[in-house]
């Protein structure tokens, strides 16, 4: 493609908006266009991109046995509503009714439509395993859509769903695909790791994320430093240590003024944050009705929601007012977990069996209590593991490592999703001897334009892109500098051999200074550069350059074709 033809232009300044560097060279490289907030057009160049990921997410999807189809982007509600995901999934999916009185969903992910399309297919053990997979769009009304191509509303995942006839089955289809997934990011240059995490919304008994470490990511690991476990902080697993033998004291009323915080607290009473008691206040919103929970976690340590919301059995969660905490008997800031009404619902952290003497608040202002053991001045209707993993805990898995914590930008995620969706829809299949037993389902999925990002977060420099050769939106990158015709004319040969050799070439015959032309070869990052100058020429061929290094070499004008099908 010749860039006077090209229908994108590039950008000297980054947007203002753009916080990370992947948004910025995005956009001033003419990869994407803002449309609205979280909804981006691709450009050429960015198409192209992305057909060259998808052209890699595809082939090792067929490698391991994987059958491309094409599912709807609007979903009937009744899909939703029977797997219950219409309630739970939250306020991200986007449901609309049409004048007929119908109500849809704009898909966020397609298990329901492949469990719906199961249960017309498959009625025989004979017909499975079955691995389905497409490159999609989806929409997810993101509260917070950031970063660029981190975050969007409307997005495209290469999805994958698998089905077997029993749990042996999934795991051999997981692997398979978690090894595939291994090998895409590998093909596009990521290092990406695999951790233990939460199956949230999409259910199951298992899942993996692949995180790419970030140091602006908004995902979270936790990492041993002794034995490697890795896991989201939405599901690690750490080791409180054992308290000691201790002297169980009486509860006692101090007066705390001006002592609203767990640090003011401990300071005040010379006490560590580990030996207070602090108190979280959330509603659970459920359907029709909400429910007040007063959490209760040891001072040094932060409640994770998403373990509070698996510990209450789903719903959704926001901040109690403290008009809603008055109401449950409690004083907001100096809030206790004794005395209260016994409708309230008090779940504790682990952490509050691991610990004598607590500093709890008394439910008076400006006053705590000391000495408040459990279970021997209240009994928590529910003890859960519902705490944050700290940055130092001990690992839960190895019991000795220490858990480094680190930010990340998620990759991929796979879940065993086993047989929820298959029971709520009714998916069975007939074993051999005509028994029914519900189709077991696994679910795999990669978000492109986020690969998109994360590929340039990796590789880049100063003044562009560096794309890998597998994602590059051109293979080389011509430029001529100088406006004799015969230059022109050179650059024209080595373009059109070059294409006629299969290789992706972008011909920069603009009318512009070499300062804008190299500028910008440096911007879009394609692999490799020819310059076309009358200095290259009376050396003996054209100059080349690959974008990763700062060599520069004269290459013969019959050897070009050679040079750049050994350095793609």
């Amino acid at each position: 493609m010749r860039i006077t033809d090209l229908f994108t232009r590039t950008l000297r300044d980054a947007p203002a908006d753009a916080d990370l560097l992947s948004h910025q060279l995005a956009v001033r490289a003419g990869l994407v266009r803002p449309i609205a907030a979280g909804i981006y057009a691709l450009m050429p160049l960015g198409w192209r991109v992305m057909k060259r990921i998808t052209a890699i997410l595809c082939e090792e999807m067929d490698a391991i046995g994987g059958q491309e189809v094409r599912l709807p982007v609007v979903h009937p509600a009744e899909l939703w509503q029977a797997t219950g995901r219409w309630d739970t999934f939250g306020p991200v999916l986007q449901k609309f009714g049409t004048d007929a009185g119908r109500e849809f969903v704009l898909g966020p992910t397609h298990e329901e439509v492949i469990a719906a399309l199961a249960l017309r297919e498959i009625d025989s053990y004979k017909q499975l395993p079955q691995l389905l997979y497409q490159v999609q769009t989806k929409y997810r009304n993101e509260p917070r859509a950031r970063g660029g191509l981190v975050r969007l509303r409307e997005f495209t995942m290469k999805d994958a769903y698998s089905l077997d006839a029993d749990f042996d089955g999934l795991d051999a289809q997981y692997t398979r695909v978690y090894a595939a997934y291994q090998r895409i990011f590998e093909r596009v240059g990521l290092d990406a790791i695999p951790v233990e995490a939460d199956t949230g919304a999409m259910g199951g008994s298992a899942s993996h994320e692949f995180m790419l470490r970030h140091d602006q990511g908004e995902d979270t690991f936790v990492i041993c430093d002794s034995c490697g476990y890795a896991a989201n902080v939405e599901a690690a697993e750490f080791v409180l240590p054992e308290a000691g033998p201790v002297v169980l004291e009486s509860v006692q009323k101090v007066a705390t003024p001006d002592c609203k915080t767990i640090q003011e607290v401990a300071d005040f009473l010379g006490v560590p944050t580990a030996q207070t008691l602090k108190a979280v206040f959330f509603m659970q919103e459920r359907g029709e009705s909400d429910r007040f929970v007063f959490v209760v976690v040891r001072g040094d340590l932060e409640v994770n929601e998403v373990k509070l919301v698996n510990a209450l059995g789903g719903g959704m969660l926001r901040a109690a007012t403290d008009d809603e905490i008055r109401a449950a008997g409690a004083v907001p800031g100096y809030a206790s977990p004794l005395g209260l009404p016994p409708d309230v619902l008090v779940v504790a952290d682990r952490s509050v069996r691991v610990g004598a003497n607590f500093v709890a608040g008394a439910n008076d202002e400006g006053y705590h209590l000391t000495g408040v053991n459990v279970p021997r001045d209240f009994d928590p209707a529910l003890v859960a593991g519902i705490a944050e993993a700290a940055d130092g805990a001990i690992c839960g898995r190895c019991g000795t490592g220490r858990l480094r914590i680190e930010r990340a930008i998620e990759l991929g995620h796979c879940f065993k999703l086993g047989t929820r969706y298959s029971e709520s829809v009714g998916v069975t299949y007939q074993d051999a001897s005509g028994t029914d037993h519900p189709v077991v389902m696994g679910s795999y999925g990669i978000g492109l334009e986020r690969l998109i990002a994360a590929i340039i977060e990796t590789h880049h420099d100063d003044w562009g892109v560096i794309w890998p050769a597998s994602a590059a939106p051109f293979d080389v990158h011509i430029v001529t500098i100088g406006k004799e015709p015969e230059l022109a004319a050179t650059a024209a040969q080595v373009y059109d051999g070059l294409r006629a050799a299969g290789i992706a070439v972008l011909l920069d015959d603009r009318a512009e200074s070499a300062g804008v032309k190299f500028t910008d070869a440096d911007l879009i990052g394609a692999p490799l550069r020819l310059a076309v100058s009358g200095k290259a020429l009376a050396a003996g061929g054209i100059e080349a350059k690959r974008r990763s290094e700062r060599e520069r070499m004269i290459v013969p004008l019959d050897g070009v074709i050679a040079w750049v099908r050994e350095n793609v």
